[in-house]
């Protein structure tokens, strides 16, 4: 029987403290556009199809909920459902039909090896209003997961969701599960975080310009403009009011039909490009960069929000005895 497989990313989940400011940051800076939002939670779309691409919800902390991936079919639904039991790992909801105001569709959701939920839906509804504005998101390209397990997590996108391996560096694999060179990769971590999500605009002079609105706007790039080796996209990095890493993309390499792209590895790739950019631009990124590529960031302001309330219900608290 041939392996069940999911196909493409549409979106991520996220929890953040903030959630009119967090919306506020991703619609006039990032260029996305909220398409439904209910109790506590709004769905952004990028200028594509998909219903969406970013779900942000109300919290406490910020952290990474979900990444949400594609199917072509219900029956790819129930077919990746099974296999994902057959194999062992962890179903978290079992295939049901999802919520509306989310874009609606069928599907179910699985944990990872290291507790990410990952969900998976066909049948989604589409945008038929599209805006032509180079300068903005088309879509989600990838999201880059930081693993400690890291093994076990390339064998769960692997055997559980049918992913195939595109190219290995030193410290990190890249994966796809469509035309696209990778949909996710693993890097190699102490723990488990969100190390970055990307978003596809269309062309480089889209990039350009979507990169100069967010440098006008108060957020330096951290690394970039530069062209990566493994998946040959040009990319530019910035850091949101979260501390999450979002990344504007394009030219993402594509695999042809036929699927006979030849994997390579860490010799390969230590050798065949300038590193870690190929025009020799982007050479480093800025240490915040790669604090918050980490989850350190994040964590960080997670921290300082919760001393601050807890200073705020201390001084409530004294002035209640007085």
């Amino acid at each position: 029987m041939a392996q069940a497989r999911a196909y493409g990313i549409r979106s991520v989940d996220l929890a953040v403290r903030d959630l009119e400011a967090t919306k506020a940051f991703y619609e006039a800076k990032w260029g996305l556009k909220e398409v439904s939002r209910q109790n506590g939670t709004v769905y952004l779309r990028a200028t594509g199809n998909d219903h969406h691409v970013l779900g942000i919800h109300q919290a406490p902390r910020a952290r990474l909920i979900s990444i949400n991936l594609g199917a072509k079919s219900r029956a790819d639904i129930d077919a990746l459902h099974a296999q994902t039991k057959a194999l062992g790992a962890t179903v978290l909801e079992t295939p049901h039909e999802l919520a509306a105001v989310a874009g609606g569709g069928y599907g179910f959701a699985v944990q990872s090896p290291e507790g990410q939920k990952v969900t998976i839906s066909a049948g989604e509804a589409e945008n038929a209003d599209n805006e032509h504005d180079a300068s903005k998101p088309e879509r989600l390209s990838h999201v880059v997961l930081n693993a400690a397990k890291y093994d076990e997590q390339i064998a769960f996108f692997r055997d559980v969701l049918g992913f195939q391996l595109s190219d290995t560096t030193d410290f990190m694999d890249f994966m796809r599960c469509c035309a696209d060179h990778h949909s996710v990769a693993v890097a190699r971590s102490e723990g488990a975080s969100l190390n970055h999500m990307a978003y596809e605009l269309p062309n480089i002079e889209g990039l350009m310009r979507g990169a100069g609105r967010m440098k006008q706007s108060g957020f330096d790039i951290g690394w970039g403009i530069g062209r990566h080796g493994p998946g040959d996209n040009v990319f530019s990095y910035f850091v949101e009011p979260n501390g999450f890493v979002t990344e504007y993309t394009t030219g993402m390499e594509q695999v042809p039909a036929d699927d006979t792209y030849q994997w390579h590895g860490p010799d390969f790739w230590a050798t065949a490009f300038t590193r870690p950019c190929r025009w020799g631009l982007a050479m480093s990124m800025t240490d915040d960069m790669r604090k918050a590529m980490k989850g350190i960031t994040v964590e960080e302001r997670n921290q300082r929000c919760e001393e601050v309330i807890a200073k705020g219900l201390q001084q409530g608290l004294k002035g209640a005895a007085e």
